[in-house]
């Protein structure tokens, strides 16, 4: 959890802290930020406590005590022990989905980390939604070793999810060996998206296909560079004899 030395964690209400004075066993005490914003403190009682890192709130307590006359130079230490304020939400196909406390700041590499990574059965991106903004899409390779936009500091109320991979499938028919529905993956190239489906049959034309891409007929596909799209049906045409 965050201390004294965490200046990026924001206190809430719902946070439980813990704030002791080294050397005096008559200030250590626990207590829960109230709806007022509040901590109640020995001494000091209701103490403002929301809207400040556990650094600034102990600077503060000090000053209190050092003004109120209770002690001289108080060495003060708050701990934060229990968050109820600040979470974000972890769904889809990880190993341990749900609500995830952010004690203090960060990635969102980190945060899928901490649901135990995705699962088998998950895609290989993760969605990001930030209020109602449309979702952010980022790959997860991309997050293992990005920085930057590529690994954004996640906020609080983010909604976090990552899709089962059999959400995200193509569509191959026509003269190739093996017709079917195949799971897409990052830069998957229609001539990859062919291997998947045991290649070009004897019959068949790569200079024969076309893409159904939300009802759009696509033609002069470049099997090398184009790039295949979930939902898109890739039809392979057959040889003139």
């Amino acid at each position: 959890m965050a201390s004294s030395g965490d200046r990026s964690y924001v206190l809430g209400v719902g946070d439980t802290v813990e704030v002791s004075v080294l050397g005096r066993t008559d200030f250590n005490t626990r207590g829960r930020i109230g709806t007022d914003g509040a901590v109640l403190l020995p001494y000091l009682g209701a103490t403002p406590a929301v809207n400040r890192s556990p650094g600034q709130l102990a600077d503060e307590i000090r000053a209190a005590l050092e003004r109120g006359g209770y002690f001289a130079q108080p060495a003060v230490r708050v701990d934060v022990v229990g968050v109820a304020s600040r979470f974000v939400t972890v769904l889809g196909s990880v190993t341990n989905p749900g609500l995830m406390p952010l004690d203090r700041q960060y990635h969102l590499s980190e945060i899928v980390a901490r649901a135990g990574g995705r699962s088998a059965a998950g895609a290989d991106f993760v969605l990001l939604t930030r209020g109602s903004e449309p979702p952010q899409k980022f790959k997860i390779a991309d997050l293992a070793t990005g920085a930057g936009d590529k690994d954004p500091v996640v906020e609080t109320g983010d909604r976090i999810y990552v899709p089962a991979a059999e959400a995200e499938v193509f569509y191959i028919t026509g003269a190739v060996k093996a017709p079917g529905a195949f799971p897409v993956t990052t830069d998957l190239t229609v001539r990859m998206a062919m291997a998947r489906a045991g290649g070009v049959s004897d019959t068949g034309n790569e200079n024969k296909i076309s893409i159904n891409r939300k009802g759009k007929i696509i033609k002069g596909v470049k099997p090398d560079t184009d790039k295949v799209e979930p939902g898109d049906i890739i039809s392979v045409g057959e040889k003139l004899f």
